[in-house]
């Protein structure tokens, strides 16, 4: 599929719409016929929506109806009370997404994401298959557990995740707070040490880090992995969870040739899809940031795992 343009360079998206949605007032781009079949379309940390810039055009040109929104804590995503805990654990952000969904009537999409959209595609995909057409992961299955967390990892590994322990001080809570483009920017970098971003296009994303609840959230995001609170509605989703359910939708998984961040080899995940499954490697000195850097690939993948 050609998406018309260099990867990583689109134009920036037409307005931004917003919608209650559960918790959330959520801001969210649309584009494609409003009967098309819909694809929803996810981000992870540190980026925004601004990951499918280029992947959106192509697929509403092909006649999809294509969602992309802010996660909570990015852009013009804002909570509808000042008392709702700023939280980021995994059962809410797919939560979320569900949230939204019933909130534009979509009864059944194609999910796609990447790093933490990936799992909240992942968890939909796992947890409400009936919402869930086809699923295109990039970094495969990533549905984790506290318990499971709790396993000390090789040094290397460990290395790999410094920001996640760097984020479980109050240094580090500071330290993002005051530095959150020069951190984001750095973890694009290491993310996808091939990918030669210019100031503009890391800028047009870095913008939806303003938002008030940004740092909260993505603070609550890595504690919540090493075993901070969570909010008890969640407890028995999570407890499903931590049995790492099988996904039985058709699914598409993704990994770049040059993902510099954490993740699984794909022989670690094959096994958690239990339907029809297929697992792609797009070479060129690809990244953390497929969508982005490669999207004429993702945006295939939803059209083929649409069809599978």
């Amino acid at each position: 599929m050609d998406t018309g343009t260099t990867p990583g360079t689109g134009a920036s998206f037409g307005p931004v719409k917003q919608i209650e949605a559960g918790v959330l007032n959520t801001g969210y781009v649309e584009a494609g016929p409003a009967d098309g079949p819909a694809v929803v379309l996810l981000h992870g940390w540190p980026y925004d929506i601004h990951s499918f810039a280029d992947v959106t055009p192509a697929l509403a040109a092909a006649g999809y109806r294509v969602i992309v929104p802010f996660v909570r804590g990015y852009g013009t995503t804002r909570f509808l009370s000042g008392g709702t805990p700023r939280n980021g654990q995994q059962a809410v952000l797919a939560a979320d997404v569900i949230a939204l969904m019933d909130g534009l009537e979509i009864e059944k999409a194609i999910l796609g994401g990447f790093d933490w959209g990936a799992r909240s595609a992942d968890v939909v995909a796992a947890l409400w298959p009936d919402r869930c057409q086809a699923l295109v992961s990039v970094s495969g299955y990533l549905i984790g557990s506290q318990a499971a967390n709790e396993a000390p990892l090789p040094p290397r590994a460990e290395y790999a995740w410094w920001y996640q322990y760097y984020f479980a001080t109050e240094r580090g809570r500071a330290g993002y707070g005051t530095y959150r483009r020069d951190f984001s920017k750095l973890i694009w970098q290491l993310a996808s040490p091939k990918w030669a971003f210019d100031d503009a296009t890391f800028a047009r994303s870095a913008a939806a880090f303003d938002n008030p609840d940004h740092v909260a959230i993505v603070i609550h995001n890595y504690r919540w992995r090493l075993g901070a609170a969570g909010e008890p509605q969640y407890d028995d989703l999570e407890r499903r969870l931590a049995g790492f359910p099988a996904i039985a939708v058709p699914a598409i998984t993704l990994e770049g040739d040059a993902n510099g961040a954490p993740h699984p080899d794909a022989s670690a995940y094959a096994g958690k899809f239990s339907g029809k499954y297929a697992h792609r490697v797009i070479e060129g000195g690809v990244g953390h940031n497929l969508p982005q850097e490669a999207p004429r690939a993702f945006a295939q993948a939803v059209v083929d795992a649409g069809r599978l």
